[in-house]
């Protein structure tokens, strides 16, 4: 596929990066976002402006979505003003977003009525990893039309795999937010059992961060919690999110993840306290109020 014309629905801390990559790279995009100042920064690169989901895919021979959950996407492709209105036999989308895989599925069978395939392209890495090209991007979807987009993927993405039919993007992803959320809460209880110790939690961090126990999560979000900084990259009301998908897929396949449970109550717990903005690295408050101490360097 020489580079075609793409729609982009979705401009949040994920997609605008993402979005400015392809324009970067020479691709002409329309945007479109339900919060009108954050379509400007494209507009300014040379984006066009979109006034509804259903125009993008008017104008557009791929569309991508990156929103924040199932019924959101729903409503983008489906609902009144959807992608599914605008788009033609031969149109191809590629979803973005983190929903429930049956939902996935459900879409991607509605397009599919219109000859529209679809693929299911979650992503991991945070703003920085939008910001550098550098995510992590597992798809689900009609091998053909992924290899067909793939220079598009590689503009946004590093480690791009392919796992099967629609759907198992999403599965995926949900495994990898189990490895995220189980190894954020390791690095709080190392840190609090450091902290109630008295131990010097920097020399903490730099022997275990330099050991086996090392990780990239200890070494983004280690410092943060010692500096108790907790502004968001990623929140912990999108992660409870997340982890609401996890426990649905779980219960269908009848799989006990007993760790992620765990930790999916822990983030719960700071949500009822109104903690849900937060970045991912405020899990460590529920350690301190459990083993009442501060983690603080």
């Amino acid at each position: 596929m020489d580079k075609p014309s793409i729609g982009f629905i979705g401009l949040g801390h994920m997609g605008l990066p993402m979005a400015s990559n392809l324009v970067k790279a020479g691709y002409e995009l329309t945007v479109y976002d339900i919060v009108e100042e954050k379509i400007e920064p494209l507009v300014k690169m040379g984006a066009a402006r979109g006034t509804s989901c259903q125009e993008v895919a008017d104008k557009s021979k791929v569309t991508i979505t990156i929103v924040p959950d199932s019924p959101d996407v729903e409503a983008a492709v489906l609902g009144e003003g959807g992608v599914i209105h605008g788009a033609s036999k031969g149109h191809v989308l590629i979803e973005m977003s983190t929903i429930a895989p049956g939902v996935g599925r459900l879409v991607a069978a509605a397009l599919a009525e219109k000859g529209v395939p679809m693929l299911d392209c979650p992503v991991s890495g945070g703003p920085p990893g939008a910001e550098a090209g550098t995510l992590s991007i597992m798809a689900g979807g009609p091998k053909d039309t992924f290899d067909e987009c793939l220079p598009i993927l590689e503009v946004m993405g590093g480690s791009i795999v392919h796992f099967g039919e629609n759907g198992s993007g999403y599965t995926a992803k949900l495994c990898n937010q189990v490895a995220c959320v189980i190894t954020i809460q390791a690095v709080c209880e190392t840190l609090s059992l450091a902290a109630k110790a008295g131990l010097d939690l920097r020399k903490v961090l730099e022997v275990v961060g330099s050991g086996l126990a090392a990780s990239r999560i200890m070494e983004l979000h280690g410092p943060k919690m010692l500096e108790r900084d907790y502004a968001p990259g990623f929140a912990l009301a999108l992660q409870e999110k997340d982890l609401r998908l996890v426990a649905a897929a779980a219960d269908e396949l009848e799989m006990p993840l007993p760790a992620t449970a765990l930790v999916h109550q822990l983030i719960r717990s700071l949500s009822a306290k109104g903690k849900g903005e937060l970045g991912t690295q405020a899990l460590v408050l529920a350690m301190e109020g459990l083993a009442e101490c501060e983690v603080k360097a």
